[in-house]
């Protein structure tokens, strides 16, 4: 198109899911100090997942007279039309990205609740095969460690009362007052509990 390119900027291995990114940040600098006048993206989800986030770069790029340019989709910022299909591109991706997590988070709800293995052994549990079984020894152990937190007992407590029994966390030595509250607060535990 006739730009002369000045620079290649490069957030590896970081998520575009965050604006918190080292090369992201020098851009934003160079719009706001006004040394950047127009920025070239490969795809516009290489710059940003976020709506909000995308609102926010954009209001940059206008507060500076500057242009964005995504070569994948074709747009312009520097035209209002460009700036219209910039801003319905993101929200079918961010809505894409939120259907794919509300669809990820049924299926494995309802793994859960068919006691499907999908990840880790819970505490509680034992594997079978595919399925998730009760262990009896610590289920008991699970049941009382809910008692002790309704009741308004530490973390640390509850670890000692775990100790005493003899009960081992998964693939633990010790417990921890983080692997207890993890326990308690996972949803399979409160699951069986409802």
């Amino acid at each position: 198109m006739g730009w002369e390119l000045a620079e290649v900027v490069i957030d590896a291995a970081v998520s575009a899911r965050t604006t918190e990114r080292p090369g992201l940040q020098k851009i934003l600098a160079g719009l706001r100090d006004r040394s950047i006048g127009r920025v070239i993206v490969v795809k516009l989800d290489r710059l940003t997942r976020s709506v909000r986030d995308l609102g926010d770069i954009l209001d940059i790029f206008n507060g500076t007279d500057s242009a964005l340019v995504s070569i994948g989709e074709h747009l312009d910022t520097s035209s209002a039309a460009g700036r219209l299909m910039l801003n319905l591109l993101a929200s079918v991706s961010q809505w894409e990205r939120e259907a794919i997590a509300e669809r990820t988070a049924t299926a494995l709800g309802h793994k859960r609740k068919q006691r499907v293995v999908y990840g880790s052994t819970p505490f509680g549990y034992s594997r079978e095969g595919e399925k998730l079984i009760e262990n009896p020894e610590e289920q008991d152990a699970l049941a009382e460690m809910k008692r002790m937190d309704v009741a308004g007992a530490s973390y640390r407590k509850i670890v000692a009362m775990l100790d005493v029994r003899g009960v081992r966390p998964h693939g633990g030595k010790a417990w921890y007052a983080s692997t207890v509250r993890a326990v308690l607060r996972s949803r399979i535990a409160n699951e069986a509990a409802a």
